[in-house]
């Protein structure tokens, strides 16, 4: 059976069952209007509705592959719109393309982060959160998003969860201003002996890095929590040749964790 000639009566019926198959197949793209043109020569063919459907998903699905490139690039430049709407304070916007990134390619690093980053700053740490939940499911590798995690999960008052974010962040980064920030998380709950081991981290991370300032800094640290930790830190109460256990953590202690 031939095609029904473009523009007619049967055509259009068929145009319009087709089309919002497409539209769900392919929100973002105008390649959904190459799955209708397509869609309609098979139904021309095929008169079982669930076949014509089932075949514009097949056409969906390649022509989605094949413009993967195109999506990624136009993700990178809605968030490069979103950052010029955040620098000029219009939020709504920059929250609308970051979304519109994501829908476009939902392993878009950028824009996971630029969202969840602007939650935050919302004052809507729970959103936040639930943006850098949905990085980590989509892209497991992004580690920064853990780092958001913790900074959301900490302003919505569960700082355990927070804590274990942020410590599975660096005990893969060596990034000193998450270690200092950990630190201080243990300083306000008491935790001095965690606290203590933070910074002893951060004095081995400044000798790998050469940074004098953040030398500095760790070893007046270091020493004032020795001062606090008395006999209680395994590294300046050396154990008893025999005491196993204490040696352990003397030594787990002096590397910092």
């Amino acid at each position: 059976m031939a095609p029904p000639a473009p523009g007619s009566k049967e055509a259009s019926s068929i145009e319009r069952e087709i089309r919002p198959f497409a539209a769900r197949l392919l929100p973002h793209s105008k390649d959904a209007r190459t799955v209708v043109g397509l869609g309609v020569v098979a139904r021309s063919r095929i008169r079982s509705r669930v076949a014509v459907i089932v075949a514009a998903a097949a056409m969906a699905a390649s022509l989605q592959a094949w413009s993967t490139p195109a999506l990624a690039s136009s993700a990178t430049e809605l968030v490069r719109q979103a950052r010029e709407h955040e620098n000029a304070h219009e939020e709504d916007l920059a929250v609308r393309r970051y979304t519109e990134a994501l829908g476009l390619d939902p392993t878009c690093e950028e824009a996971y982060l630029g969202l969840g980053d602007l939650r935050v700053r919302q004052g809507d740490p729970r959103e936040a959160e639930r943006v850098y939940t949905m990085a980590l499911e989509h892209a497991p590798q992004l580690r920064s998003a853990l780092k958001g995690r913790a900074r959301a999960r900490r302003a919505m008052g569960e700082a355990t969860r927070a804590e274990q974010d942020l410590e599975a962040y660096v005990s893969t980064e060596e990034d000193p201003g998450a270690l200092r920030e950990l630190a201080g998380w243990y300083a306000t709950e008491g935790r001095t002996a965690a606290q203590l081991a933070a910074w002893r981290r951060l004095l081995a991370l400044s000798e790998r890095s050469q940074d004098a300032a953040l030398g500095r800094e760790a070893r007046t640290m270091v020493r004032a929590l020795q001062i606090l930790m008395g006999p209680a830190d395994p590294v300046v109460s050396p154990p008893a040749s025999g005491d196993f256990v204490r040696r352990t953590m003397a030594s787990i202690a002096r590397r910092g964790g």
